[in-house]
């Protein structure tokens, strides 16, 4: 027969307690100043920091704020600096870390709005805009008819940028970015390295060239790989920026 009590309490031996601390500012409010706050809770089997967040914000404190939507590691929405590294909170698990203290901080390079939350929706949206991040043909296209076919393995490379999440992590990780405001930064060059190798766009080196051929563009990527290196999708993205490297060079 199994003893219900000490079951319960041999349980309870097994979750340590971790503490979490957190960057608290909200620059809107002139009556704060940046802080760090440590919370100090019990690890649960498999908890990620975004676990730990929610049960911070449920428990313990309500006025923090960070970001989330997907929780699955595909909308890029919970991305920050854990321990000095730009990741995916709701992909990082908290006994990862051995000693249990893990500090978070809001990523770098992006408008700061409160706390853990930055905003990287406009940034990217803009970065969009910059490298027409769009299909450019002459030709109008017809939605009722059958697309073109495309070969598998060329479908395949572009589907492989396709998975970017645009979660800012490969900006954080940047030196370049990070000491120039308007470099498009590793997210950027893989966009247009996408529509370079998508066959149904029909832009030229030129014209890529245009757009990404100075030190804001491919020409100011220092190669320190800080982007690969943190990438969560593991994208190819030292193959790709020096693709598109090699294609300017030739302009």
């Amino acid at each position: 027969m199994i003893d219900q009590e000490n079951q319960e309490v041999s349980n309870e031996e097994e979750f340590r307690k971790i503490e979490i601390t957190v960057f608290r500012y909200n620059p809107q409010n002139s009556n704060t100043k940046p802080e760090y706050q440590t919370y100090t809770l019990e690890e649960t089997p498999g908890m990620t920091l975004y676990i730990a967040l929610i049960k911070i914000w449920s428990t313990m404190d309500h006025n923090i704020s960070f970001d989330f939507v997907c929780r699955a590691g595909i909308c890029g929405s919970c991305s920050m600096v854990v321990n000095g590294k730009p990741r995916l909170a709701c992909k990082t698990r908290t006994s990862e870390f051995e000693d249990g203290k893990i500090t978070l901080l809001p990523l770098p390079t992006f408008k700061h709005i409160k706390d853990l939350s930055v905003d990287t929706g406009n940034w990217m949206n803009a970065m969009s805009k910059k490298v027409e991040s769009w299909i450019h043909a002459k030709e109008e296209t017809d939605i009722t008819a059958i697309e073109k076919p495309v070969e598998p393995d060329v479908a395949q490379a572009v589907f492989e940028l396709d998975r970017c999440i645009e979660c800012g992590i490969c900006l954080a990780a940047c030196s370049t970015k990070i000491m120039k405001e308007d470099f498009v930064g590793a997210v950027g060059l893989n966009r247009t390295a996408r529509f370079a190798i998508d066959p149904h766009d029909e832009r030229s080196d030129e014209d890529f060239y245009e757009l990404i051929g100075d030190d804001n563009g491919v020409f100011g990527c220092m190669s320190l790989m800080g982007c690969e290196d943190h990438c969560p999708k593991d994208l190819p993205l030292q193959t790709k920026i020096a693709y598109m490297r090699r294609k300017m060079v030739k302009m």
